[in-house]
């Protein structure tokens, strides 16, 4: 494999655009972008050639998803049994248990997670490891016109349009919220894979009017310490149902899988 990633970008909106130009103004020691995959005609509008899944898979060695959790389900297991390093951001993707089963003993591709949102994740992975821990709790805070989906009912959806302060728009385990909201909520994913168990996570989810910025907290406990992470970012001005810090996540992740010295792993 060559010492320089040849990495492709799987989406070119909000999340994309970013971690592809950085790649193609070098911005990333070690990874270049040699091409573009989205449904869409993008007319040349790209710093490297759009072309079809199956192309990239012969010119990549490292493909990046930032197009949402459908990709995950339908490549997935072709780019890594293709060879080919995949590095998912839509990790709500993963609440199914059979494909993150799939995925994980896929190969001779590696497939590897971006923490996106959400920090201290490596400190629960850690912690992990000395037993299980409990209580485990996200609550996520939105402006509620980005939360809103085709399931609501019209209560509910009334309720969030009118909505003076907090509404709990959702409360259940990882496994259940990010399937009920695929473009807003892949942090709990992220965090049910930190802790080792989706049922073992429980989100709340919640329009809130007044929230210009996204918030997260996680809270856990366990035999061995308590926890408490808590999170403010601006939304992406293109889409705001992403955080504006989601593609530096991605990049910072790419960064440590091409090998760039001093990182924090």
């Amino acid at each position: 494999m060559s010492t320089v990633r040849k990495v492709g970008v799987v989406g070119w909106g909000a999340i994309g655009r970013v971690v592809g130009t950085a790649l193609a103004q070098g911005r990333v020691t070690g990874a270049e972008l040699v091409c573009v995959v989205d449904h869409r005609p993008l007319g040349g509008a790209t710093p490297a050639p759009q072309v079809a899944f199956e192309e990239a898979l012969e010119r990549c060695d490292l493909v990046v998803e930032a197009a949402g959790q459908g990709v995950v389900r339908e490549w997935g297991e072709r780019v890594l049994a293709s060879g080919t390093d995949l590095l998912i951001a839509s990790t709500g993707a993963l609440t199914d248990d059979d494909l993150a089963k799939r995925l994980l003993a896929a190969g001779p591709g590696r497939v590897y997670f971006t923490g996106g949102a959400v920090g201290g994740l490596d400190l629960l992975q850690a912690v992990r490891s000395l037993g299980p821990l409990e209580g485990v709790r996200l609550t996520t805070t939105k402006l509620p016109s980005t939360l809103e989906q085709p399931w609501m009912s019209q209560d509910l959806l009334t309720r969030m349009r009118t909505a003076t302060g907090p509404v709990e728009v959702m409360s259940g385990t990882a496994r259940e919220v990010p399937a009920r909201f695929p473009k807003s909520t892949n942090v709990a994913a992220s965090v049910a894979l930190a802790v080792g168990d989706l049922d073992a996570v429980r989100v709340q989810v919640v329009a809130d009017p007044a929230a210009h910025r996204t918030r997260h907290v996680i809270e856990a406990s366990g035999p061995h310490g308590a926890y408490r992470f808590e999170m403010e970012h601006v939304p992406d001005a293109d889409n705001p149902a992403t955080s504006q810090v989601v593609p530096y996540a991605v990049l910072r992740s790419l960064a440590a899988i091409a090998g760039r010295t001093g990182q924090i792993l």
